[in-house]
């Protein structure tokens, strides 16, 4: 029988967000509908509210819930299991194309989504988006998994396959950048350097293993970056020591940090070793400009990385293991709470820089 919803809809031309009451239809085969327990606030989800919409939308992409109802076809959870929603298709051997949703309102118009939707007390998504979670495991920071850790931690486990002893250099320690952090300090890099325009973020960061920290608007970040990291044993033609970070993750976007982080990395030398290399893993919302004679001289590599290259399947139970065993100190990378009803506010917060890690919507 179909599920009543409370959901978050975006207009489709400008507007605030508000929350509509819906029937869940029945799932189809391969869907499966979830009640939630917490959503994460992504900072991805403000460019799609003030970017171009062909008609209204549903947002949000990370959560935990309890499945109340699984399609036909549906085999790996079934009614009453507790899970994780996230937006990455969870099984990498998996040919059919997940589905997205498309939701009658009450008006008769619709609210679409191309993925899965979290901003809801009650959301229908297809099985590839849906992930079991162990039944003993705490359901309101774990929400962040789907998304924020598996964005930055998988960039730096995954996309850069960062090893013990590397040096790191992080641009943007929000939800995204801390995790990118903590999976640094779990597979041992060093230095670890964490860079953005807040002091108490900064200090903040030295929480998830974060060893230096760069106020990007009292210093030059990619000249602090290159004093930070000599490399006395590799030794440029003139005989000056090698400098700059194994790897730079831009976890913003701006123009800005995404034309710093190819010369934050260190350079090859010719016919001795390659460059480093700078991975972008925030959404770009403008283009860029690269000193392609420096990506080519020096052999750097500029790489991007979508949802940490990861697989939900094999990564999550990890990024859990981490989180049992106090690698990755979720609840406090968790900074701000908010009920579901008050959604505008949870985005208003983020869009103003007030969350200094991630914030959730704790729903009822």
């Amino acid at each position: 029988m179909p599920t009543s919803a409370r959901v978050v809809v975006v207009p489709e031309g400008p507007g605030r967000l508000r929350i509509e009451e819906v029937e869940l239809p029945d799932p189809g085969p391969y869907q499966v509908v979830v009640k939630q327990f917490a959503s994460g606030v992504c900072h991805s989800q403000l460019h799609q509210m003030h970017g171009p919409r062909p008609s209204q939308a549903l947002l949000g992409h990370e959560s935990t819930g309890v499945v109340v109802a699984a399609g036909s076809e549906v085999s790996h959870v079934k009614e009453g299991d507790r899970v994780m929603v996230t937006w990455v298709p969870r099984d990498p051997q998996e040919t059919r194309i997940a589905e997205g949703v498309s939701l009658t309102l009450g008006d008769g118009s619709v609210a679409t989504t191309p993925g899965c939707f979290t901003w809801a007390d009650n959301t229908i998504a297809d099985e590839q988006y849906v992930v079991p979670m162990p039944a003993d495991t705490p359901v309101d920071v774990t929400s962040i998994i789907g998304c924020a850790v598996m964005t930055g931690a998988g960039a730096v486990y995954h996309t850069a396959a960062v090893q013990r002893g590397e040096s790191v250099a992080v641009f943007g320690v929000g939800g995204v950048g801390l995790s990118a952090i903590a999976a640094a300090a779990v597979v041992g890099a060093d230095p670890i350097i964490a860079v953005d325009l807040n002091e108490e973020k900064l200090d903040f960061a030295k929480q998830f293993g974060a060893t230096i920290g760069v106020n990007a608007s009292e210093v030059d970040p990619v000249a602090r970056i290159h004093e930070l990291t000599q490399h006395p044993t590799d030794l440029k033609r003139d005989g000056s020591p090698v400098s700059g970070a194994d790897y730079a993750f831009d976890c913003i976007g701006l123009r800005v940090t995404m034309e710093q982080i190819l010369p934050a990395v260190r350079g090859g030398v010719l016919g001795h070793s390659t460059g480093g290399t700078a991975v972008l893993v925030g959404v770009p919302q403008t283009p860029v400009e690269l000193d392609a004679r420096d990506l080519l001289v020096t052999e750097k590599k500029y790489i991007g990385s979508i949802g940490g290259s990861c697989s939900p399947d094999r990564d999550f139970p990890m990024f859990l293991r981490w989180f049992n065993e106090g690698e990755l100190d979720l609840d406090a990378l968790v900074t701000a709470r908010y009920p579901l009803d008050a959604i505008n506010e949870a985005t208003d917060a983020l869009e103003a820089g007030e969350i200094s890690g991630r914030s959730i919507l704790e729903i009822d």
